[in-house]
């Protein structure tokens, strides 16, 4: 048996040669791996600064492919996920999307996948193509076909942190909403859905609503149904241009009125989010801190300097209602201020090999007593903060139960379309080494915001904050 046919490494594939079946050794890799798109680029600058975004080109196959890559290489769990809990979920997002438009094809089938990430992408990359090409000749369905596609893999992940995103997306309509997030509906919305905040110069302001109007309906269709949110009229919240009018029907608790103005979405100037402090009652020092922006920490620091200049402060309030989160390095010199040498957080991998967070301990400690407001919307570094005072029995909390959406640190990666996908190199843990992501961080005191409070001007959780520290 010594001359038998030795493979040690490779792929063996056959090839019909002149009418002779010939077997044709293929080096291991390179079948599979020449398929394999451009990598993904990690950010350059410092993240978190705003950056002008490249012009958008289309999303195609190798936009699909290099997110594909870019999971494996960069989300936490990667080392150890199989690819077909990506290509199944994204195979059956472009189908749908192909049902839904009444374009379904004959050869839109998945390939047997075998859990070998560079073949099971060949196949894969394969199939679409061929569907791509019997596409219309309409660029708008090719690019929603590849979107949805792409949308069904980084879908399957469920990971709040990880998401997919084409340029800019915010709310055109200047407004808030109780019970709706970043990433849809909370899922623990109730009726009635109210308008918490209004920004100046936008269509809503311009329209006259105010915050505690509630929603009875959006273009004459009811918000909650049923005790099921809509996802049509959340998408017209949400992408609502500057061409499309938008009628809303609302009740005003404080005049018990029920109206319907038109809002004109408008491009309407994006203030920069800055912590604002003031000093209450009882030398109390409040300072909202609207998300956890590059430099924010320092102003909270100077803020309550500056007030302890003239006034013998006695308590601080946080008020972290709405805060999104933002840069972590911001999270952990704030938290300098009120706790030193202590874990505040652990990140881990996906072997659960974990690293403690720290505050910055360069930062003085206010030695305040503190009271921390938190609601539904505070998310990712928010939620952080507020585990670690909790944890840490570092103040009170006052409000509602955090977001939950505080999976682990991302960084944002750019794909070949100039689209953005973001990414978690980690899963977070607070300081007792328990789970907050999509649990969140219960208040010491519930004091939830209503409609009817704000729209008589009331504030439950800071009047219970200033109790507290009186």
């Amino acid at each position: 048996m010594r001359n038998k046919l030795r493979i040690a490494v490779g792929v063996a594939t056959t090839a019909l040669v002149g009418g002779i079946l010939t077997v044709v050794i293929v080096p291991a890799g390179s079948a599979e791996s020449s398929s394999r798109p451009p990598a993904c680029t990690a950010p350059t600058g410092q993240v978190g600064q705003p950056t002008t975004p490249a012009p958008l080109q289309p999303t195609t196959i190798t936009t699909i492919g290099q997110a594909y890559y870019c999971i494996f290489d960069n989300y936490y769990s990667g080392p150890e996920l199989d690819d077909r809990t990506l290509l199944v979920p994204a195979f059956a997002a472009l189908t749908q999307e192909l049902q839904r438009r009444g374009i379904d094809q004959p050869r839109a089938t998945l390939p047997a996948l075998t859990g070998r990430k560079d073949a099971d992408w060949t196949a894969f990359s394969r199939t679409y193509t061929a569907i791509a090409a019997a596409l219309p000749d309409d660029a708008a369905v090719r690019q929603a076909v590849a979107e949805a596609t792409l949308l069904g893999m980084v879908s399957a992940l469920d990971d709040n942190h990880a998401r997919w995103t084409r340029g800019q997306q915010r709310s055109l309509l200047g407004m808030k909403f109780s019970g709706l997030r970043v990433d849809g509906a909370d899922p623990v919305v109730t009726a009635p859905v109210f308008v918490t905040t209004v920004a100046a110069g936008s269509g809503a302001a311009s329209a006259g609503i105010k915050p505690g109007d509630e929603v009875v309906a959006v273009n004459g269709v009811p918000l909650i149904l049923n005790g099921s949110v809509s996802e049509g009229v959340v998408q017209w919240l949400n992408t609502a241009s500057p061409a499309q009018q938008i009628t809303f029907t609302l009740h005003r608790p404080a005049t018990d009125t029920t109206f319907t103005t038109t809002v004109t979405p408008v491009d309407f100037p994006q203030q920069s989010p800055k912590a604002d402090a003031t000093l209450l009652p009882g030398d109390i020092a409040e300072v909202t801190i609207p998300a956890f922006t590059p430099g924010v920490a320092d102003q909270v620091l100077n803020a309550i300097a500056e007030l302890r200049k003239t006034a013998s402060v006695r308590g601080l309030i946080l008020d972290m209602r709405g805060n999104g989160g933002g840069v972590g390095a911001e999270l952990l010199r704030l938290l300098g201020a009120f706790v030193h040498g202590k874990p505040t957080s652990y990140w881990c991998d996906v072997r659960d090999k974990c690293t403690a967070n720290h505050a910055d301990d360069t930062v003085a400690l206010v030695n305040l007593p503190l009271v921390v407001l938190t609601d539904r919307n505070c998310a990712s570094a928010c939620d952080s903060f507020a585990s670690t005072v909790k944890d840490l029995h570092l103040g009170t909390l006052v409000g509602t139960r955090t977001a939950g959406m505080v999976s682990g640190p991302t960084l944002p990666y750019a794909l070949d379309d100039n689209s953005e996908l973001t990414l978690p190199s980690h899963r977070e843990i607070g300081a007792n080494r328990e789970t907050v992501d999509t649990v969140g961080v219960a208040p010491d005191h519930l004091a939830p915001a209503t409609a009817a409070d704000l729209s008589a001007g009331r504030d439950a959780a800071l009047t219970k904050a200033l109790a507290l520290l009186r």
